[in-house]
């Protein structure tokens, strides 16, 4: 075997210098490189604990959190690089937690029993939390939002609901139902304005998908923005007295004096 060749082998021997092991931690990586914004709070567990998922995984440490990589016996040589990995681990833990909960748990010797200590206490996948997230869900409205700020709220309490009741087991057409409720409450929370395009969408069958129906919306808000609708009965009054703003005409005004050379007047409204 050639020199090259025993030195790639003695290198990949130890998990500690292979970036496809748990074990292995690039050279940038320090205990702030790691945070996730906004901290755990106590009340935004779901999302929290998602984001932190998410980063631990794409770092291959989430082993360490799940508990699949169990503390070896402090006898074995790798024993100081799972320690390593664990308070490194540990750090990224407290730095995305608010100082109190932070405080609870800095005394806590694993990674993966800071994890469990914290989902047990804020997970609350309880029914009295889906009664308030379903009540929050049929209570919320527009109101003075945009369209994008509205769907955003309504998509992330749906979003929770969905995370304590999820619908990974369920058939085809449970989920179908499930996407079309969504829809269905997104167009009821709507304001008054959306009601022809509204009902015009709950006529189609089978309704479109949940962003097909969010871009049908859009399309209308930039159409017609609630300030020119809101307008729409003074235009068409200023529009028939002949005090328009060019939007609306009568058949038979004269565009030279404007006065008028029939007596019917038929106003033309624009779409």
């Amino acid at each position: 075997m050639s020199d090259v060749s025993k030195n790639v082998t003695s290198t990949w021997s130890d998990p500690c210098l292979d970036p496809s092991s748990p074990y292995y931690i690039h050279p940038s990586e320090n205990p702030s490189s790691v945070s996730i914004s906004p901290t755990l709070n106590g009340s935004n567990y779901h999302s929290w604990s998602r984001a932190f998922r998410m980063a631990l995984i794409s770092k291959n440490k989430m082993g360490f959190l799940a508990g699949t990589i169990p503390a070896p016996d402090t006898q074995y040589s790798f024993y100081t690089s799972w320690e390593r990995c664990n308070t490194l681990i540990m750090s990224w833990l407290l730095n995305s937690l608010s100082p109190p909960i932070a405080q609870s748990v800095i005394f806590l010797d694993r990674a993966a029993d800071i994890w469990t200590d914290l989902r047990e206490r804020f997970s609350q996948s309880d029914l009295l939390r889906i009664a308030e997230l379903q009540e929050e869900i049929y209570s919320l409205r527009q109101g003075s939002r945009s369209v994008t700020d509205y769907f955003t709220a309504l998509k992330s309490i749906w979003e929770q609901l969905d995370n304590l009741r999820p619908y990974t087991n369920c058939t085809c057409s449970a989920k179908l139902y499930h996407q079309q409720d969504f829809v269905i409450r997104f167009l009821k929370g709507l304001e008054e304005h959306f009601s022809i395009v509204r009902s015009q969408i709950l006529l189609m069958d089978p309704l479109p998908p949940v962003n097909r129906v969010f871009s049908m919306i859009i399309q209308q808000e930039r159409h017609k923005s609630p300030s020119l609708i809101a307008d729409e009965p003074n235009t068409f009054v200023n529009a028939a007295s002949g005090k328009g703003r060019g939007r609306g005409t009568l058949v038979g005004q004269s565009s030279s004096n404007n006065r008028t050379t029939s007596n019917k007047k038929i106003c033309l409204l624009w779409s």
